[in-house]
C-alpha cells in the first residue's frame, strides 16, 4: 500500500538526478517500506527556477481563482483520507484514527486559507491635503522555502504551502525524509486540482544542504521552519544574513499546572488523552505536570490508571491507542530522560521501560518525586513520559512554569473564573489552554514566543507572514 515517492519540481514527479536513495522504516516493525530520493545541488536549483517562474503565474492568479482551486485541492485531500492514513501510519507509527484525522484537519486547513485569500484587504488612509490619495496595499512576499518535522506530516506542511498559496506566493516544501508519504499525498491534491506549474514543489535530501542552498538563494523570499529551537536558531540566523523574513514554529516544553479547585478526575482524562497522543510527539504536549499539593496523590493516582490501561502497538490496529515512537533516536532519547530521572532520585510511577526488541514502542511512563536539575524538568521531552511535582501556592506554580526558556503552550485546569484569568495573564506562552486542549485549529492563532519561535501559523495573522506592505500615495497636480 506504501507509495512510491519522488520529488515534485515544476510540475513533475521526479528522483534526485544522481539516483541517491535513503530508506523509510516502518517504526512499528523498524522494517524498510519504501525509500526516498535524494536531491543535488542541480535538483535544487531547478526547485528554485521553477519557483521563480510558477510566482510570476501564481502573483497574477486572481484571489478568487486562487480560491476556488484551493477549496478543489481540499476536496481531493479528504477523498482520500482513509489511504493517506494508511500511509502515515506505516511512516510515522500514530494510530490510524490519528492519522485520518490529521489528514482531515489539513483540508479544513486548506479550506481556511483558501477563505483568507480572499480577504488580504489593505487600507485607504485620510490624506492632509485634498489632492493626495494614500492607500495600503498587500503583495506576496515571493518564492518561500519551507521546512517541516516528521510528527505530523501533513499538519506542519499544510500550513506552510496553505499560507503561501492564499497569499500569492509559490513554494518549496522539504519535508522530513523519514515521513514523506503524507506530504506526497498533499502535494497530489494540489497538482490534481490543477496548481500551475512551478507554483508548488517538493524536494528531499541532506538537510544542511538543502536548508542552506535555499536559505542563502537570492531568489527566495520567505522561510518558513517547524522544528527544534536549536535548528531553528541557526536557520533564523542564516536567513537573518540575507535579510529573509522568517516564521519559527519551534521546540516547547509545555507547563501544566491543576490547581485545588480542578476537577481532578476530568483533568486527569483530558491531560492524558492530550499527553498520549502521537506517543507525547506533539510540540505543544503537556509535559511538565504540576498539581496541588492537596489534590496531587489523587491526581497521580488516577493518571496513573488510565496510563497503565492504554493499548499500545501497531497503528495499522484499529483497537491500538499508542503506536511507537518514531524513530530509533527516540526510543534512545527517552530511556535517557528516565535514566536520568531515576538516577537524581525519581521514582516510576507506572511504565519506564521499551516494550519488547521490534518496532520502537515505549510504555506510557510517569514519573513522580522529579528533581528540577532532571534533564526531563529542563529538556523538551518529546515523547510519553510524564513528570509530576507538587506545588503549594499560585506563585510557586507560575514561577515554575516560566522558569524555562521556552513559551509555545500552556495549560491550567481551574473550576474558579479568577483563577483562570488570573493564570491566562500569568503564563509567558504564545497559547494558553484552561480546562481543555482546544489548540491548533485553523481559525486560531498557532505559536510560540521566546525560544519558541515567532509568528504564527493559524488564524488570520498566518497569511500576513507571507505579504509584504506596500504603501502607495499619490498627488493630483
Amino acid at each position: 500500500m506504501y507509495p512510491k515517492i519522488q520529488m515534485y519540481i515544476d510540475g513533475q514527479w521526479c528522483a534526485g538526478s544522481a539516483g541517491r536513495v535513503e530508506p523509510i522504516l516502518n517504526p512499528a516493525t523498524g522494517q524498510p517500506i519504501g525509500d526516498v530520493p535524494c536531491a543535488e545541488i542541480v535538483d535544487l536549483q531547478a526547485a528554485v527556477d521553477a519557483a521563480k517562474k510558477g510566482f510570476q503565474t501564481w502573483r497574477r492568479t486572481p484571489a478568487y481563482a486562487r480560491y476556488k482551486l484551493m477549496r478543489a485541492a481540499a476536496e481531493n485531500l479528504r477523498n482520500n483520507a482513509d489511504q493517506t492514513a494508511h500511509w502515515i501510519t506505516a511512516e510515522q507509527g500514530k494510530p490510524l484514527a490519528e492519522a485520518r484525522m490529521e489528514t482531515l484537519l489539513g483540508a479544513d486547513l486548506i479550506d481556511w486559507f483558501a477563505e483568507e485569500a480572499r480577504r488580504t484587504y489593505g487600507q485607504v488612509v485620510p490624506a492632509r491635503a485634498g489632492n493626495i490619495r494614500q492607500i495600503v496595499v498587500k503583495e506576496p512576499v515571493g518564492p518561500v522555502a519551507a521546512f517541516t518535522p516528521w510528527n505530523f506530516p501533513i499538519n506542519q506542511a499544510v500550513r506552510k504551502i496553505s499560507s503561501a498559496l492564499a497569499a500569492g506566493c509559490s513554494i518549496i516544501v522539504k519535508p522530513a525524509e523519514e515521513t514523506p508519504a503524507g506530504c506526497r499525498a498533499l502535494v497530489q491534491a494540489f497538482a490534481e486540482a490543477g496548481l500551475p506549474d512551478g507554483v508548488l514543489n517538493m524536494v528531499f535530501g541532506t538537510p544542511s544542504q538543502v536548508s542552506e542552498f535555499l536559505i542563502s538563494h537570492p531568489d527566495i523570499a520567505k522561510i518558513s521552519f517547524t522544528g527544534s529551537t536549536a535548528v531553528g536558531k541557526q536557520l533564523a540566523a542564516l536567513a537573518g544574513t540575507h535579510m529573509k523574513r522568517t516564521t519559527m514554529e519551534l521546540g516547547g516544553h509545555a507547563p501544566v499546572i491543576v490547581f485545588e479547585d480542578a476537577n481532578v478526575e476530568k483533568a486527569a482524562e483530558l491531560l492524558a488523552a492530550a499527553k498520549f497522543r502521537n506517543a507525547g510527539q506533539v510540540c505543544v504536549s503537556p509535559t511538565r505536570f504540576m498539581v496541588h499539593e492537596s489534590q496531587y496523590q489523587a491526581f497521580v493516582d488516577r493518571f496513573s490508571d488510565i496510563a497503565q490501561n492504554i493499548k499500545v502497538g501497531n497503528g495499522a490496529d484499529p483497537d491500538v491507542t499508542m503506536g511507537p515512537l518514531a524513530n530509533p533516536r527516540r526510543l534512545e532519547a527517552i530511556e535517557g530522560f528516565v535514566q536520568d530521572a531515576v538516577t537524581r532520585g525519581a521514582t516510576v510511577r507506572t511504565g519506564g521501560s521499551r516494550i519488547g526488541n521490534e518496532g520502537f514502542f515505549f510504555q506510557p511512563t510517569v514519573l513522580t518525586d522529579v528533581p528540577k536539575d532532571a534533564r526531563i524538568m529542563n529538556e523538551e521531552p518529546f515523547g510519553p513520559v510524564v513528570p509530576i511535582t507538587p506545588f503549594s501556592s499560585f506563585d510557586e506554580a507560575v514561577a515554575e512554569a516560566n522558569r524555562l526558556p521556552y513559551g509555545l503552550a500552556a495549560y491550567a485546569y481551574t473550576r474558579s473564573a479568577q483563577t483562570a484569568a488570573d493564570i491566562g495573564a500569568a503564563f509567558e506562552s504564545g497559547m494558553v489552554a484552561i480546562n481543555h486542549h482546544g489548540l491548533a485549529l485553523p481559525e486560531i492563532h498557532f505559536g510560540g514566543i521566546k525560544d519558541s519561535g515567532s509568528g504564527s501559523e493559524g488564524g488570520s495573522d498566518a497569511i500576513e507572514g507571507y505579504l509584504n506592505t506596500k504603501l502607495i500615495t499619490q498627488a493630483s497636480l
